[in-house]
């Protein structure tokens, strides 16, 4: 292939790189590889950045050869560590258009179309929390910066009702996400850990103990989903007492929001609707590509208060429209909300529905094999959404460690280990809808076998 294709415009090289990477890109949506994590040697190829460039075979050898092998494949449905992707294909495809359109959805102005396609997606994100009309949200990179985005508008609303300086304090449960602790050291808030129940949740009774105790308090952080367990926060009980002392509640739902979608679950989010904000990341189990964050807000007018920017040339985006400019800490911003709502419009809700109980089902069923196994394993708790904890008799970091390795190394899967209550266990996650409960079989086997 000619290397030498122009910066900007169409060509016959930049036609043959369409259908070279296209070629690429239909390789991997038809047999997903789950890659490999790779020594620094492996990748040294990669630090290939010249004066004059290289061309566009020698860059295409480099990705065949050094970019593409050296990751590990979130999308693969074998990938049951942290918190993984399953981006549906059409998603992915459409995600495409979204880098090669360039779509500024800063503003109406400049991507309505774009700007109207997300507003569809997250009115549909709304409805799941029974949020009430004058809500609304926008897109951000991920549930860290989401959560930043509520608690600056939560800070916000505390400072208006005590002065500006005044010291605000967020509760929360010791299972919050790390992301919470950070938002709240960058909005110099303090923490007020709750202690959990026996399952680490945040609950009504506890958190009104430590209320009683601490005006300072202006919000409440609660997990709908912690990411290490699963596990969704007491909702109603905070909630009602979030409504009694008259303070925000933002609901971490970036894992856990998928479920919503479930009829079956809807009593684990009872009280979701009383949320001040809410974070439901659709790029972990609404099958979006990377990177895909939904921040909602209860009141979007006081939200704009807080993250709209001012300055003379901005005057232009009007306010007769949204911008989500307007609704998280950005300006310049990539459409990313528009794959989701593509993969929503091709297949519908109840597609998606089926697709997320598909992995309560794998979580129900591996927490059974567990249990048949018996000693030296046995199930931490009882999965509440997709996310099974186990432990085996004897063990310790290390050896979940070496379990971990050899699995990825074999090609079964790849897994990673946690803690809970002080002690190391085996965790295993679940949110693509195609994953083999054979492999999982023998990770669990691998386990109870030492």
């Amino acid at each position: 292939m000619n290397g030498d294709v122009p910066l900007h415009g169409w060509s016959e090289g930049h036609a043959r790189l369409a259908g070279a990477l296209a070629e690429r890109i239909a390789a991997h949506l038809r047999s997903i590889p789950l890659g490999r994590t790779p020594t620094v040697d492996d990748v040294a190829g990669l630090a290939a950045i010249t004066v004059d460039g290289l061309g566009v075979d020698a860059a295409l050898a480099l990705v065949d050869e050094e970019l593409l092998p050296n990751n590990v494949g979130l999308d693969h449905p074998r990938f049951l560590a942290y918190i993984p992707a399953a981006p549906a294909t059409t998603a992915a495809l459409f995600d495409a258009v979204v880098g090669a359109w360039s779509f500024s959805g800063e503003s109406w102005q400049e991507a309505g179309g774009a700007v109207a396609a997300e507003e569809a997606a997250l009115s549909w994100l709304l409805t799941l929390t029974g949020m009430p009309a004058g809500s609304g949200g926008c897109f951000v990179s991920g549930g860290s910066i989401a959560n930043v985005a509520g608690l600056a508008v939560a800070r916000d609303a505390w400072r208006q009702r005590h002065g500006s300086a005044a010291p605000m304090a967020v509760a929360t449960a010791p299972s919050a996400h790390s992301s919470l602790h950070m938002a709240a050291r960058l909005l110099d808030l303090r923490v007020v850990e709750v202690p959990g129940d026996d399952r680490g949740r945040l609950t009504g009774a506890a958190l009104r103990e430590v209320l009683d105790d601490d005006d300072t308090i202006g919000a409440v952080a609660a997990t709908a989903g912690a990411t290490n367990t699963g596990v969704v926060d007491d909702l109603a009980g905070v909630a009602d007492a979030c409504a009694e002392h008259d303070l925000w509640l933002h609901v971490d739902a970036a894992y856990g929001g998928g479920a919503l979608v479930l009829p079956e679950l809807a009593h684990l989010f009872t009280g979701i609707d009383g949320a001040a904000s809410i974070v439901i990341d659709p790029h972990k189990w609404l099958f979006s590509p990377l990177d895909c964050a939904a921040i909602l807000y209860r009141d979007r007018e006081r939200a704009a208060g807080t993250h709209r920017q001012a300055a003379a040339y901005l005057d232009a985006f009007g306010r007769e429209h949204v911008n989500p400019s307007d609704l998280a800490p950005h300006l310049t911003r990539r459409a990313r909300g528009l794959p989701f709502w593509f993969a929503l419009v091709v297949h519908g809700t109840a597609t998606v529905e089926r697709a997320v109980r598909s992995s309560i089902e794998h979580a129900r069923r591996a927490a059974d094999l567990v249990t048949d196994a018996g000693p030296p394993l046995r199930l931490v708790m009882d999965p509440e959404l997709s996310v099974v904890l186990f432990e085996r008799d004897g063990w310790s970091r290390a050896d979940w460690d070496r379990w971990s390795a050899q699995a990825l190394a074999d090609g079964v899967a790849f897994v990673t280990p946690t803690r809970w209550q002080g002690r190391d266990v085996g965790r295993l996650v679940f949110v693509h809808p195609d994953t083999d409960i054979a492999a999982v079989a023998e990770l669990i086997d691998r386990a109870a076998a030492g």
